[in-house]
């Protein structure tokens, strides 16, 4: 069994369900303001685990409308969380014994700061983070591997050492494309428990 000394979650499918609370939200934000929404199937291919500006971009939409579509996403979105996150006791479990095992938490997400943290505080998890790397932390977000560099370099963690947490292609991608050299690939946040990261880390 491999040694974990710092562990780096992603956020919205791997501590947090709230991958569909993003599309939803993205999804009223541009139906109001430009009459279009993005289906399920395109989502998960496509944009799923995007920050918001690249996924605007994507779309093709000019700068103004983007700016302001981005505004009124990141309203609905605090608001959602404000009225459906809960606490996750389960998470809560694998975060205290990481921390009983000496282990450092990490979470390194695309969503913005404000968001992240409010997640992470409605849910119970914000004590227990170490180090939360946002999208301004970095210059080029997921699915580029520049966000767990940094987290790396943060934390002064040995690559070897180190495990990333992630569910979504661009995250997987980020994960596999930087210095860490451990990877759990998990379906979504339910996967996301103390019973499986023991299960894993037993297998490498």
């Amino acid at each position: 069994m491999k040694k974990i000394n710092f562990v780096l979650f992603d956020l919205d499918g791997v501590l947090v369900d709230a991958c569909d609370w993003h599309y939803d939200a993205l999804n009223i934000a541009l139906q109001k303001k430009v009459g279009f929404q993005i289906n399920r199937e395109d989502h998960i291919k496509k944009y799923n685990g995007l920050p918001t500006k690249i996924k605007l971009k994507l779309l093709g939409l000019d700068v103004s409308i983007s700016e302001e579509i981005e505004k009124l996403k990141q309203e609905i979105t605090l608001d959602i969380i404000s009225n459906q996150a809960k606490l996750m006791p389960e998470k809560i479990e694998l975060h205290k014994h990481l921390k009983n095992s000496n282990i450092k938490i990490a979470c390194v997400t695309n969503s913005i700061k404000t968001t992240a943290e409010l997640m992470l505080i409605k849910t119970g998890q914000i004590e227990f983070i170490d180090l939360l790397v946002t999208n301004s932390d970095v210059v080029n977000n997921k699915p580029n591997p520049d966000c767990y560099n940094f987290a790396i370099k943060q934390l002064n963690a040995d690559p070897l050492t180190s495990m990333c947490v992630e569910d979504s292609p661009n995250g997987i991608q980020s994960a596999k494309q930087s210095c860490v050299k451990n990877i759990w690939i998990v379906n979504n946040a339910t996967d996301t428990t103390l019973k499986n990261y023991i299960n894993f880390i037993e297998s490498i």
